[in-house]
């Protein structure tokens, strides 16, 4: 009898750990503060703080989220100042499959100023677009 209750805990408590884990379709798109264009003056990368009302995300680097309007906040470094720099919001327009380098555009080397840029969008690699059916 004991041998059964130890064999049903892991199934009992399994739904309470999956919980939490989110799963991805074949369509979605994703998010990074990494520099794609290393050239142009005063362009810094970001930290994704929050997508919408989501934050404290598992690959800060890489956020997968759904297409559609998304409210993001970021963060940039400003290096030399105490507290770094303000956090910005910007929305965006997310397109299915699409991966957005976001970056920050400073004003100049010493001012904490900066504006949010999407600085480059490519492909995601395996994602799969919506098949559009056609009108009968």
């Amino acid at each position: 009898m004991r041998k059964l209750y130890l064999l049903m805990v892991p199934a009992l408590l399994a739904p309470v750990f999956l919980v939490g884990c989110q799963t991805w379709g074949p369509t979605w798109s994703e998010l990074t503060g990494q520099r794609f264009n290393v050239t142009i003056v005063n362009r810094r990368p970001t930290a994704i703080d929050r997508v919408d009302n989501q934050g404290a995300f598992p690959n800060p680097n890489l956020v997968r989220v759904e297409p559609g309007e998304r409210r993001v906040v970021l963060q940039a470094p400003a290096p030399g100042w105490p507290g770094g720099a303000p956090l910005q919001v910007m929305m965006l327009n997310v397109e299915p499959c699409k991966r957005y380098y976001l970056n920050a555009q400073f004003e100049n080397t010493v001012s904490t100023n900066w504006t949010p840029v999407v600085d480059f969008v490519e492909p995601v690699a395996g994602c799969q677009l919506p098949t559009k059916t056609a009108a009968k």
